[in-house]
């Protein structure tokens, strides 16, 4: 029955996609392109797109007002000279005279506004922004804006820390493996995008900490249910990060130094031709650190020679950290053709030292990872595409990526970096030869195809055609340096294909008190594994393969709405059935984060559900209150998670990813925010559930002993808090001042499913403060940052200890509309 079901919604989806597209091209060879256009987009001093700005020809009826993106057009222009008047409340009107010359001229003409300085008394005018677009369409979504962040020495996964619902967890410093936590759902089961291409596309020298926020537009965080446009297979959750768009002539620059002497530095240029509309774009980033921070407690000692531990506090010393990247665009915005088109090249590298293992019981001394990437990308995207109300785009990649996993040091070292010795002094070796396993010199090369194509065509205001594809591919070969002269001329191949199509329709009724989505999705993996083997036959050594490869394909569908009761309530309900397909590193493993492969790893899918309010914003006076919150429901099949080993003091610490079998999430996220003339905002947020195993019968028919049980290795309950004040006209008129305190809160969590108190984090109450001040010019900032004030532990993975108290000095320079 499930089936029938499913077939007959793809079925009808697939018909409202197709014929109304067939009427639309019908209609467009009836009707030829408009004469005489003008077009832009508009944007603020700090490049972000304006949306409701009126853009008219002066002694004119010809009018146009901004779409979210900035965009305006204007068609059937007069030929001669005309003035176009901008205006929008908040800033200062702007007018522009331009000639037409030809009646089939497209002419593009972007603006940017200045913030009023006028104030207004009595007048109220309200507006959509695209935060509050997005989170009003019904989507258990949060939209992180970056404009504050952006001059401060934070990073990006900073950002998402502080979100309700949303942790990040990182295996210790900059540098080291992060995995993310969406209300119960974890790992790979959390996918990033980088305007909406998956970041695995770029290699692990590319991540989000190598994006700073000064190049982010903003972040959108989906939680458990994901729109049709993304057209992935993220089961628990998506991160799609939003970099700028804005082709105003901008030059932007930042360098931050700090503790554990870690330097963090980006720059950014864009350049666009009015005239002709040509734009290139090129960014930087360099980061570098020591990670030579102190770590302390129950996890943290060296073995004596006689056997005992002596638990010590020592700094980490194997684990230093540099990575170094830029991006090229070249193309054209705002052109006939085309609003965006760019050829880009994306080139990054990395090193990273390796302390320890999985857990951090044994420190490593000598084992590192390098690598680069190389990535070739096409961005195309344009509205109105052939006829009014089709948007197409398209994001496509070709990266070659090449990594080494270095570990050849014999020695035994205790936290101190001493060689361990035994009773008779002699040094103690590691088991096999090396600090993890046996001596390795791992050459990991990858080839990566990926592309991202949607369209979206509106029917009318109110409804909504989605169609979106993906397509992955990497083929992954290694090759160990250390293996013997005849096992080294066989290279291992590893072969990961999958594609997913998504198909929506998007609703607006009841003068937009009513918004939905209905969508469904069709997933599709192949993989094969061949590993050359030598077997000893008749006639010798004879060369064989070792094949395994596998295909698989389901559905999944989903909906979201949304619903305005009263002005200022507003409820929310999604849900789907989300399928996540194994992902290279959890099929193949990763030998530079001690993961091995599990060729017989299956898909895990979940039914996500959730329900929501929004409550706000009151005004009263100077005084603004807003309150949101989310009940969810998370029911997992084949739950995939890194294998929990209790033995922590095994010499080998490598684990693969398994299928736990299933799990039920069930927990309630809330905000709270106020504001006080805008001078003072506070907002406070929590996430509570519990996600237990849910089997209660293993294949022989026994109870379980871990049913019901809450799943280690999870921070379940998260409390943050941030508080800013800004202060203007301090020292200097236009100028200004913040201050900010954040506040988070972790309780304490099992990292085995042995619940003693030997595997137990302790609580963490964390407190970070900052400050920045502006000049009046407002191309100037310098920030101060104190990160953990009172040095607290603080754990994510595994009891794995992260930087203690750390201070941060941060400058930035910015110029727009050179």
């Amino acid at each position: 029955m499930v089936s029938i079901v499913k077939s007959l919604f793809f079925s009808r989806i697939q018909l409202l996609v197709v014929i109304p597209l067939l009427l639309c091209s019908l209609v467009l060879l009836g009707h030829p392109l408009q004469a005489a256009t003008v077009k832009g987009r508009v944007f603020d001093a700090q490049s972000e797109p304006l949306p409701g700005v009126v853009v008219r020809i002066k002694n004119s009826p010809l009018t146009a007002i901004t779409s979210l993106d900035g965009s305006y057009q204007i068609m059937n222009i007069p030929q001669g000279d005309i003035e176009l008047h901008l205006s929008c409340l908040g800033y200062e009107a702007h007018s522009k005279t331009i000639t037409v010359s030809h009646e089939s001229a497209v002419l593009n003409h972007d603006f940017s506004l200045a913030e009023s300085t006028t104030d207004l008394n009595g007048v109220i005018v309200e507006g959509q922004s695209v935060k509050t677009e997005i989170e009003t369409k019904g989507f258990a979504v949060e939209v992180v804006e970056t404009d504050k962040a952006a001059l401060q020495s934070v990073q990006t996964n900073d950002l998402l820390n502080r979100t309700a619902g949303i942790r990040v967890r990182q295996n210790g410093g900059i540098g080291s493996r992060v995995d993310y936590n969406l209300n119960g759902m974890s790992g790979n089961s959390v996918r990033i995008f980088i305007d909406g291409l998956p970041i695995s596309t770029y290699g692990s020298s590319f991540s989000l900490n190598s994006i700073p926020p000064a190049l982010i537009e903003r972040i959108e965080i989906y939680k458990g249910v994901i729109p049709a446009h993304l057209a992935d297979d993220a089961l628990g959750g998506a991160i799609n990060v939003v970099l700028k768009k804005g082709a105003v002539n901008s030059l932007m620059a930042s360098v931050s130094y700090g503790s554990f002497n870690t330097l963090q530095s980006n720059l950014n240029a864009v350049y666009r031709d009015e005239t002709s509309g040509f734009t290139t774009k090129i960014s930087g980033f360099y980061n570098y650190s020591d990670n030579d921070y102190e770590v302390w407690g129950k996890f943290v000692r060296n073995i004596l020679p006689n056997g005992r531990y002596d638990y010590v506090r020592a700094k980490r010393f194997n684990d230093s950290y540099r990575s170094v990247g830029g991006k090229f665009d070249i193309g054209f915005t705002n052109v006939k053709w085309a609003d965006q088109f760019f050829i880009s090249y994306t080139g990054s590298d990395d090193y990273n030292e390796i302390q320890h293992g999985t857990y951090m019981s044994i420190p490593y001394k000598g084992r590192f990872t390098t690598s680069q990437s190389n990535v070739f990308g096409l961005t195309y995207s344009k509205e109105d595409l052939f006829t009014k109300g089709l948007e197409v785009n398209f994001n496509g990649s070709f990266s070659k990526r090449a990594e080494v996993v270095t570990d050849t040091v014999k020695w035994n070292y205790n936290w101190f970096g001493e060689i361990s010795l035994d009773l008779d002094g002699d040094p103690i070796l590691r088991p096999e030869g090396a600090q993890q396993g046996a001596p390795t010199i791992n050459h990991i090369d990858r080839n990566v195809s990926t592309f991202r194509a949607g369209a979206q065509y509106e029917i009318t205001s109110q409804h909504k055609l989605i169609f979106g594809q993906s397509f992955f591919n990497i083929d992954r070969f290694q090759q160990d340096e250390m293996r013997n002269a005849v096992e080294r001329q066989f290279v291992g191949t590893r072969d990961l294909q999958k594609h997913i199509t998504s198909l929506g329709y998007e609703f607006n009724l009841m003068q937009s008190r009513l918004k939905g989505n209905v969508f469904g999705k069709y997933y599709v993996q192949d993989i094969e594994r061949m590993d050359p083997i030598l077997v000893e036959g008749p006639n010798g050594s004879e060369r064989q393969e070792d094949r395994v490869s596998s295909t698989r394909n389901t559905t999944g569908m989903g909906m979201a709405y949304s619903f305005r009761a009263w002005k200022q309530i507003l409820f929310l309900a999604s849900a789907e059935q989300a399928v996540r397909m194994p992902s290279e590193g959890e099929i193949f493993g990763s030998p530079g984060e001690n993961i091995v492969e599990n060729l017989s790893i299956r898909p895990e899918i979940s039914n996500n559900l959730n329900l929501g309010f929004r409550l706000g914003e009151f005004k009263q006076n100077a005084h603004e209150f807003s309150f949101s919150g989310t009940g969810f429901i998370r029911d997992t099949k084949d739950k995939i998670i890194q294998q929990i080993n209790p033995r922590i003091n095994d010499a080998v610490q490598t684990n693969p990813y398994e299928n736990l079998g299933r799990t039920k999430a069930i927990g309630f996220e809330g905000q709270a925010s106020y504001s006080y003339k805008k001078a003072l905002r506070a907002t406070v947020n929590f996430s509570r559930f519990n996600s237990v195993f849910n089997t209660k019968y293993d294949p022989n028919g026994n109870l379980y002993e871990k049913f019901g049980q809450q799943i280690p290795n999870e921070p379940y309950f998260t409390i943050n808090s941030s508080l800013e004040y800004t202060l203007k006209n301090l020292f200097q008129q236009g100028s200004s001042l913040r201050l900010s305190h954040y506040f988070s809160f972790v309780e304490r969590f099992y990292t085995t499913w042995l619940e003693i108190e030997d595997f137990r984090t302790p609580r963490q109450y964390v407190h970070d403060l900052g400050a920045t001040y502006t000049l009046p010019n407002k191309r100037l900032a310098i920030s101060a940052d104190l990160r953990n004030v009172f040095d607290k532990q603080v754990y994510d993975n595994f009891a794995v200890q992260k930087p203690g108290r750390a201070f941060y000095l941060k400058v930035n320079y910015s110029i727009h509309n050179y």
